[in-house]
């Protein structure tokens, strides 16, 4: 077999386990009440590649199948002849590409509609780093992006905008809604389903009384633990 050839299998394999992991991991977002009806989304980059796949748009999540997950290059252009390329892609396909270009250590992007980090987003308010879940997963408060329209990549940029240089994996866009980042789209999975669950012990917090803050030496020495200490191995922490 020639190299080219030994190359184009190698990619078709990648392809096929990303779109499948990429089916697979919506389960998750219902499993763990993130989405309603058939709002939000993941994606997850292709080893490799300038390629990632994601949700067709408005499919119900009982329907979703590797066979129609959708192939984008990096522009967000869906790659023509390729399974799934007859549907539209979700319509914040521009906003995840817009990520991927940007962020090269990315390897998933998530989107949910979770109740209470959308009610966080509808005030603009940043999730104070209170917990010490939170400073474990992300190492301080959950930051705000801006207000952005869906469609095109602006809400892209407001995460990159946001998210760059900042040890958070997730953002809240204002009056929109919760994205989240991963080295793969089981990490962003991961992030999105941790957010939710500190967006609404923290909110629980907040009506009792004043919140207690973590000082800044101990949520450092926490984060370090959790991402380079605690589990088993890596993959085990995400």
């Amino acid at each position: 077999m020639s190299q080219v050839a030994e190359d184009n299998a190698r990619l078709e394999v990648a392809i096929a386990r990303t779109r499948a992991e990429v089916a697979g991991l919506h389960a998750e977002l219902v499993r763990y009440g993130l989405v309603v009806w058939t709002g939000g989304n993941v994606s997850g980059r292709v080893p490799g590649a300038d390629l990632f796949v994601i949700k067709p748009s408005g499919v119900s999540y009982d329907d979703l199948a590797p066979e129609n997950m959708i192939l984008c290059d990096l522009d967000g252009n869906v790659v023509p002849g390729t399974p799934g390329a007859d549907r539209s892609p979700s319509s914040d396909t521009a906003a995840h590409a817009y990520v991927y270009r940007n962020m090269p250590e990315v390897g998933g992007v998530v989107h949910t509609h979770s109740d209470y980090a959308v009610a966080w987003a509808a005030r603009g308010e940043e999730i104070p780093c209170v917990i010490t879940a939170m400073a474990d997963e992300f190492g301080g408060p959950i930051p705000v992006g801006p207000f952005a329209i869906i469609g095109d990549d602006s809400i892209g940029r407001g995460i990159v905008d946001t998210l760059t240089g900042h040890r958070s994996r997730a953002v809240l866009m204002r009056n929109h809604g919760p994205f989240t980042i991963g080295a793969t789209a089981k990490d962003a999975v991961k992030a999105a389903v941790m957010l939710e669950d500190v967006a609404r012990t923290v909110h629980i917090a907040k009506q009792g009384g004043e919140l207690i803050p973590i000082p800044q030496e101990s949520i450092d020495a926490l984060y370090h633990r959790y991402q380079n200490v605690y589990g088993q191995t890596t993959d085990d922490r995400r």
